[in-house]
Order: C-alpha cells, then sequence, then structure tokens
C-alpha cells in the first residue's frame, strides 16, 4: 500500500465520500436507526478525517454530537467506511484510532457507536454501559456500543440518545430564491435578503 495520510475532511472531499459510503453500504445506508441522529446536522466541528493514498480518498470516519440520554453530552461515531481495495489494511483502525484521539483533545468525555464488539473492543468499546439506552428506531441492542474517554462519563446515562450539536443551514425558500432573482434581474450587485 502506498503511505496512507489522515486529515481533516475537506469540501473537495464531498464527492470521493459519498461514492465510498454508497459502495460500502448502498442506499440502505440512509434508512439505518444512527442515519436518524445525523440527519440534518453537521458533523462534530473539526471531528471528520479522510485516509488518502496515492490514489485518492481510501476510507471516512465523523464524529457528531449526540445526548447519552438528558445532560450526558456524548459523540456518536460513524459511518466508518474503508474502500474495498483497502481492507485489511489497519486503515479503519487508523480512523478510529485518530477520531478517538482528536475526540479527547478536544475535550470530548464519550463515543457511541452502533457496531460490532469484535471489532470495536480493541479500541475500548463495551456495552456495558448501553444498557439503559436506547436509539429512536430499529437496532440490535447488544451492536449499541460506548467507550469512555474520561473513565464514569457515562455513569447513571439513561435514556433515548438524541442529535446534539450544530443543524445543517436551512434550505432557501420560494421566497428567497424569487428574492434572489429579482435582484439579480435589476442587476444591483446587492443579493436580497433572505427572507424571515
Amino acid at each position: 500500500m502506498a503511505t496512507m495520510t489522515i486529515r481533516p475532511e475537506g469540501r473537495r472531499d464531498v464527492a470521493a465520500r459519498e461514492a465510498l459510503l454508497d459502495a460500502a453500504f448502498g442506499a440502505a445506508r440512509l434508512a439505518k436507526t444512527a442515519e436518524r441522529l445525523r440527519e440534518g446536522r453537521l458533523p462534530a466541528k473539526g471531528l471528520s478525517f479522510v485516509a488518502h493514498n496515492g490514489a485518492g480518498l481510501i476510507g471516512t470516519v465523523r464524529l457528531w454530537n449526540i445526548s447519552a440520554g438528558p445532560g450526558c453530552p456524548a459523540l456518536l461515531l460513524g459511518p466508518l467506511t474503508v474502500a474495498s481495495h483497502a481492507r485489511k489494511e489497519g486503515v479503519g483502525a487508523t480512523l478510529v484510532h485518530h477520531a478517538l484521539a482528536a475526540a479527547r483533545d478536544a475535550g470530548h468525555a464519550a463515543v457511541l457507536l452502533v457496531g460490532d464488539t469484535p471489532y470495536y473492543g480493541r479500541f475500548g468499546f463495551s456495552a456495558d454501559k448501553t444498557g439503559a439506552l436506547w436509539l429512536p428506531g430499529p437496532y440490535e441492542r447488544e451492536r449499541l456500543l460506548a467507550c469512555e474517554i474520561a473513565p464514569g462519563a457515562l455513569d447513571g446515562a439513561r435514556g433515548l440518545v438524541s442529535a446534539a450539536g450544530r443543524r445543517l443551514p436551512a434550505p432557501y425558500t420560494k421566497q428567497d430564491l424569487a428574492a434572489l432573482v429579482a435582484s439579480l434581474v435589476r442587476n444591483d450587485n446587492k443579493p436580497a435578503p433572505r427572507a424571515a
């Protein structure tokens, strides 16, 4: 394998990331319960990463702000994806280690995910502290895993895991677009303000 680098995800990575996710999970990825915690939200600030080699993007991981029950801030890891030709080369493990270190450095205390213990257990994830938590949709209870970055961060965590953090910008309304078109037609080079 060519030298791999991990770096923050940038705008130029979006198309390649989406293609990688589609290849790995197909359209069904958008129907997963974990997606309910991501939709309409932006990833946690500074916590989206991609892996590159000489041939291009070969892996991606993102962390999202969530609440592990009332008053218990945490992050959700996922999806973690590695290109099929780069699997078994440590790309996924490197991405997980990098993401957890960045989360720790940013002051986060806990990370949850929906995944398999045989894979994620080596990073400190287990179902030990998720028994009193539930997700907003169907999932296999034994696959709801957590890793405490700060010991005791999930002590007493209970209730519905819910989305938190930054929302995606609201899309333009018909009124916004009409005002923008009108301003362009006037050719005054000053776009009209968005409707309230």
